[in-house]
């Protein structure tokens, strides 16, 4: 199946109310990964513009709610005055040091992660959750501890996260490169 007709299939997925009362694998909510070829990013990222922008106008069940993880991240860093002291602090340490530096200040890999908590705290009632910018993201997050913590955490709503590579409901391998050896408890959303 062509993008196109996957991205098709998916929108139809979600708006059925079994999507949204349905649960995962382990009986936990649903968590879903959308992956795709990373060079067709634009499109995506513009069939999900149209598909929120949809939300808004139909009288659709629920709400479809976008979180980008790369504006998350940089939102953060904004608000504490970081980010003129992350690009000295590059300088001066080199950029390993930076992304174990904005991990540890986001508790990225901490069940009270800082992104799981703004995401639990900005999602309403009857919502989609849409987590986008994970190759953006890369390396400073890793899509798996979002996952990870999300599913740990209880979010009440299912999310769907879009992914710039392969996932093959065992394995996740970011820009079809780089591999994650983490085992994920998610469906793949129409294959």
């Amino acid at each position: 199946m062509d993008l196109t007709a996957r991205l098709d299939a998916m929108e139809a997925a979600i708006k059925k109310p079994s999507f949204r009362q349905s649960s995962g694998k382990a009986n936990e909510i649903n968590y879903w990964i959308f992956d795709y070829p990373p060079e067709k990013e634009l499109e995506v990222r513009e069939r999900i513009e149209y598909m929120k922008n949809k939300n808004l106008k139909d009288n659709d069940e629920y709400q479809l709610v976008v979180f980008d993880l790369y504006d998350i991240i940089i939102n953060f860093l904004e608000r504490k005055n970081f980010v003129e002291k992350c690009c000295d602090f590059e300088k001066k340490r080199g950029f390993g040091r930076i992304v174990k530096a904005v991990s540890n200040s986001m508790k990225v890999s901490e069940s009270d992660s800082l992104i799981v908590r703004y995401i639990q705290e900005n999602t309403p009632e009857n919502a989609i959750v849409f987590l986008t910018g994970v190759g953006k993201s890369y390396p400073l997050l890793r899509s798996h501890n979002v996952l990870n913590n999300l599913q740990q955490s209880y979010l009440r709503a299912p999310v769907v996260m879009f992914f710039p590579g392969t996932y093959n409901e065992q394995e996740l391998i970011l820009f079809n490169e780089i591999k994650d050896d983490n085992y994920y408890r998610a469906f793949r959303l129409v294959k």
